[in-house]
């Protein structure tokens, strides 16, 4: 099994580039695809009020080594079941997903160029990268959207937690990137899958 980890800031364009690779390879390759967001750590002892109030773009939200675990199940050729987040709750949901090994395993999420042990489980680690303000009205438009937040909302989280921690944590981490792809314009993207669908088709 190939691993890819694909890391980048909010709304960077890391789930698009992933899903386009993922699906570029599926013609050829049996391919699993993980969001690191679905890792969040669960909080049903927490009232709502208070899951409202965690920050979510620390590195101390996601159980890692429960993505970890799964990860590695994978790779030793075993099924394992990953948990589903429910943003809306601030919380995962009781049901799971069952996962299988595959030849391909891509791995996405703002922090999986951020942690060691996640790093040391991939083959290729690619970085995201895109201009913050561009990243910011892509954020707002998403979370009003699909997330049912308020513009009020989005704009705190965004300037107390989600661009400091980017800051602290996840722009540093391009420097473990074996592959940065710049998504300062959409269009760019599609250069993108394909330069990263054949660079993970070398390595099979």
């Amino acid at each position: 099994m190939i691993v890819v980890g694909i890391a980048g800031g909010s709304a960077s364009g890391k789930t698009y580039l992933t899903d386009a690779t993922v699906k570029a390879l599926s013609k050829n390759y049996t391919v699993t695809r993980i969001a690191m967001d679905d890792y969040y750590k669960d909080q049903s002892f927490k009232t709502f009020e208070e899951r409202i109030k965690t920050n979510y773009d620390h590195p101390s939200a996601f159980d890692v080594e429960l993505l970890i675990q799964n990860i590695q199940s994978l790779k030793q050729g075993q099924s394992c079941d990953k948990p589903v987040y429910d943003f809306s709750q601030h919380n995962r949901k009781n049901e799971t997903e069952q996962l299988n090994p595959t030849d391909i395993l891509v791995i996405e999420g703002i922090f999986t160029l951020e942690e060691p042990e996640i790093r040391n489980e991939c083959d290729l680690l690619v970085f995201v990268e895109a201009e913050s303000d561009i990243r910011f009205i892509r954020r707002l438009k998403r979370d009003m959207i699909s997330r049912g937040r308020s513009v009020e909302s989005v704009i705190e989280q965004y300037l107390t937690t989600v661009k400091p921690m980017h800051d602290l944590f996840c722009e540093p981490s391009k420097i473990h990137a074996d592959l940065i792809i710049s998504n300062h314009k959409n269009e760019s993207m599609k250069n993108a899958v394909e330069k990263l669908t054949a660079k993970i088709e070398s390595l099979l």
